[in-house]
């Protein structure tokens, strides 16, 4: 997971800069990643495939220079069942980068589990000649890493023998998609009396958070519509008695308002029900969005990347390069 620090001409269009990294880093099942880019006030944004780097204000008032960082964009459900190792690998980093960030918490028992499944699948089987004393200090997991997090994770490497690469890695991504805050994208919103809130889109729906307890929880198929005007933004959900319910939030600005909605749309579209299955739900669905404003996620959808005939996954004899982490001095007994 890196950053792109020049590309062609402003009449370029994101399609093509995207396409440039697809194929840099030798991705087939694309539709999960994406690129982003920060503002001037370091609102993120995703680059739009369908428009010009022109198009792109944000980026481009930013530079020149101007930097993109490749990431997931949809965190798949279950990462495990990705049809490629590379695509897997490339959930591996981003997750694990989640992690050690602070944007995927974990308990520590977690978190040590996660931390050897890293050992293992860099450093391989636990040699007591070469992984001496302290050998796991030498890598960072989460912040504020303590030394008894260190001791745990060396005591469960030493149990992974005989797992390669891809296997500690599918085991990691087995572990960590259980995490609730798994695939998680956090939007600060505001509701009555200026009550604080988070909005989480999800690979099941949306999830709503105060004080960093989930509160409310809207799945993909019962949610009709997704609407904003100026500030205020409304979900609106389908009960299981047929009646819709909409709920309002209000964001800090108009920016960040529509950048919420277009998330939204995005991820619900990505992550809706099949498409044969009919009844009032998929009608509904198909009048998601607002009233004049327009915006079409134009790649694949997650069950058209599931069952997409026209590529047959995984391509016969891939290797993968895989990176080595940043390694730090070894923690000793004197300095702690």
């Amino acid at each position: 997971i890196g950053s792109v620090n020049s590309f062609p001409q402003k009449s370029t269009k994101g399609s093509a800069v995207l396409g440039y990294v697809f194929r840099h880093l030798n991705l087939v099942e694309i539709d999960y990643f994406g690129l982003r880019y920060c503002d001037r006030s370091h609102q993120t944004y995703w680059l739009d495939p369908a428009k010009t780097l022109a198009e792109h204000k944000e980026l481009i008032n930013t530079g020149p220079p101007y930097t993109l960082y490749f990431g997931i964009k949809f965190y798949a459900e279950d990462p495990c069942k990705l049809k490629e190792e590379i695509t897997r690998y490339q959930f591996f980093l981003q997750v694990k980068q989640d992690v050690l960030q602070g944007r995927l918490p974990c308990p520590i028992n977690t978190a040590a589990q996660l931390g050897a499944y890293i050992i293992q699948s860099e450093l391989g089987d636990y040699d007591p000649y070469k992984h001496t004393a302290g050998y796991v200090s030498e890598y960072r997991f989460v912040p504020d890493q303590k030394e008894e997090l260190e001791d745990a994770i060396e005591r469960i490497h030493k149990t992974l023998m005989g797992q390669v690469p891809a296997e500690a890695e599918v085991n990691y991504l087995g572990v960590a998609k259980s995490l609730e805050m798994y695939g998680v994208d956090l939007h600060p919103v505001y509701g009555e009396n200026k009550s604080e809130y988070f909005l989480g889109l999800t690979p099941i729906g949306v999830v709503v958070y105060k004080n960093k307890r989930q509160v409310g929880k809207y799945f993909w198929p019962r949610i009709t519509k997704v609407h904003f005007k100026e500030t205020q933004f409304e979900l609106r959900v389908l009960g299981k008695d047929c009646n819709e319910t909409s709920f309002f939030f209000e964001a800090r600005n108009k920016v960040t308002c529509k950048h919420l909605w277009k998330c939204c749309v995005e991820h619900h579209t990505f992550f809706r029900v099949s498409e044969n299955e009919s009844n009032s739900l998929s009608r509904k669905v198909r009048k998601f969005g607002s009233i004049g404003y327009k915006h079409r996620y134009s790649g694949k959808t997650s069950l058209r990347m599931t069952r997409d005939p026209s590529v047959q996954l995984p391509r016969p004899d891939q290797s993968i390069e895989r990176s080595r982490s940043k390694t730090y001095p070894k923690r000793t007994q004197q300095t702690g």
